[in-house]
């Protein structure tokens, strides 16, 4: 069992940067492939980004593609994602996602952080 916890949230003016952060307890998450998601008011979640275990290998959604980069310390079990030049549709909870070797679905979620960018 694998616990997520983020943080780094909050309220910035549009063109701002913000850096999440997710803690991922247990001995084994460092062998799990990551990823953040978010939801915006009245929308359904959404893949932002995702790293693999070894974090040799990201991508992201287009809409935040060269704004935004994923990374991960696996020996601080830390994955974070640098978010900057953000802008009002990034508005959103933010939520890191955790996924075991040969699994094609996130498994494992956080409880999310809220990310607000005024313009």
């Amino acid at each position: 069992q694998v616990q997520l916890v983020e943080s780094g949230g909050g309220l910035v003016q549009a063109g701002g940067s913000l850096r999440l952060s997710c803690a991922a307890s247990g001995r084994t998450s460092s062998n799990y492939a990551m990823g953040w998601f978010r939801q915006a008011p009245g929308k359904e979640r959404e893949f932002v980004a995702h790293i693999s275990a070894t974090g040799g290998s990201t991508y992201y959604a287009d809409s935040v593609k060269g704004r935004f980069t994923i990374s991960r310390d696996n020996a601080k079990n830390t994955v974070l994602l640098q978010m900057n030049s953000l802008k009002p549709e990034d508005t959103g909870v933010y939520y890191c996602s955790g996924r075991r070797p040969g699994k094609r679905e996130y498994e494992y979620w956080g409880q999310g952080t809220q990310v607000t960018v005024s313009s």
